[in-house]
């Protein structure tokens, strides 16, 4: 409850700023807002003509959205309040046993990503202020940018080179991150979600250069550049892009579809699915296929490495990992029929769909200031959902309703 009415208080105060310096109606301050905060980079702003606060105030809200108002106020709450409240936000695992502490470590490393990125950018060539927004949003994996034609405004291999190590950084768990700043190599290693993210962008890379891009893109360098960005962006649930997707065939748009629905790193910055579900899910296919060949009275362990130790995956966490996946798809496809009965083509719907349900920011063209409303709520609801990982939302839902009438009475006494 804590987590649901602190996100909803901060979202409709930053919505102030886009009524009262961009003249946004309702509808379009608060789903900008929930776009930043969110991370997620879908936009109703035309950047082309707002001015740089506005510009820098999105940037901000998806730098401060990234580490997560749970993180920012852990750094100051101690005791054991602050467990429940990082969890509750889908960052459940701590750097140190100290709360605080490891809130405060979070937020250092966050930090550092985010002047690195900066220094990164002035280097090869942006602007102080450019490099400051594209930094705060890649590392929160958000996307909005100050370019309408985002990086591939720059159409800069130096500048994508900036880009994607941010956007993989922000990907990863922060205690993946802690392992990896601190040289436990072979932990990160044994990680199942950082193979199964290396495995996602080589096969996917590979396969969207050799169906889509290389037949759009004549120069061999620019297809590459192309298949890479746009998955490594997709699956992190960056929103950053180099090219329009108005020419792209089935199989590349299906293809970035799939990924924005996996998403990135558990307690990352990234939304969707979650590789580390999706991961876990795929093993649990091999478990039953082997058991068939095994002994009738054989014991199976189901052992996965997490951070820096290995974990057993019981009943009970594979049930709620199952009732998770299948909500988020069926969140996926109402918002998607709804979409579609707007007046958008199913392909358009289930891309935009996928795009805000998993904080992804990535659009065909159906975000946009004259949306019809009831798109814009969708996917405002969408991207509320799927940065707080569905069951905190729909649990204190359901707590209001259930507690509301005893308030009420003991309010009337």
């Amino acid at each position: 409850m804590i987590v649901l009415l602190s996100w909803i208080i901060v979202v409709l105060f930053s919505a102030w700023p886009f009524v009262a310096a961009y003249g946004l109606d309702f509808t379009g301050a608060v789903f900008e807002s929930v776009s930043g905060w969110t991370t997620t980079g879908l936009s109703v702003v035309d950047v082309a003509v707002a001015g740089k606060m506005i510009l820098l105030w999105r940037s901000t809200m998806q730098l401060a959205g990234g580490a997560g108002l749970a993180i920012i106020m852990m750094s100051a709450i101690v005791g054991p309040t602050g467990v429940g409240i990082s969890a509750a936000e889908g960052r459940g695992d701590q750097l140190v046993p100290q709360v605080g502490q490891s809130a405060r470590l979070v937020l250092l490393i966050y930090a550092g990503y985010a002047a690195t990125g900066t220094l990164a950018y002035t280097l090869v060539g942006m602007s102080v202020f450019d490099a400051v927004n594209h930094s705060f949003a890649a590392v929160s994996t958000g996307g909005f940018s100050t370019r309408a034609e985002s990086v591939g405004y720059w159409n800069s291999v130096a500048v994508e080179a900036v880009t994607l190590p941010l956007m993989v950084l922000g990907n990863l768990s922060f205690v993946t991150a802690w392992l990896l700043l601190r040289g436990k190599l072979r932990y990160v290693a044994r990680n199942g979600e950082v193979r199964l993210f290396a495995f996602l962008i080589a096969v996917t890379s590979a396969a969207v250069f050799l169906a889509t891009s290389s037949g759009l893109y004549p120069q061999l360098a620019k297809s590459v550049r192309v298949a890479i960005f746009e998955t490594i962006t997709a699956l992190t649930t960056t929103g950053f892009s180099t090219v329009g997707y108005g020419d792209w065939n089935s199989f590349g748009v299906l293809a970035l579809i799939v990924l924005m629905l996996i998403g990135g790193g558990t307690c990352s910055t990234a939304g969707g699915i979650k590789q580390y579900r999706v991961y876990t899910l795929a093993k649990v296919i091999t478990w039953e296929l082997r058991r068939p060949f095994l002994p009738g009275k054989a014991v199976v362990e189901r052992p996965l490495w997490e951070a820096d130790r290995k974990v057993f995956i019981d009943d009970a966490r594979l049930r709620q990992m199952s009732a998770f996946v299948f909500l988020y798809l069926a969140t996926y496809i109402v918002a998607t029929l709804i979409t579609a009965a707007s007046g958008f083509s199913i392909a358009d719907s289930l891309f935009e769909a996928a795009s805000a349900l998993g904080t992804v920011g990535l659009s065909v063209g159906v975000t946009a200031a004259d949306a019809p409303k009831v798109v814009l709520w969708t996917e405002i609801v969408s991207m509320f959902l799927g940065r707080l990982e569905l069951f905190v939302i729909f649990a204190s839902a359901l707590k209001l309703a259930r507690d509301a009438p005893v308030m009420l009475r003991g309010t009337k006494r």
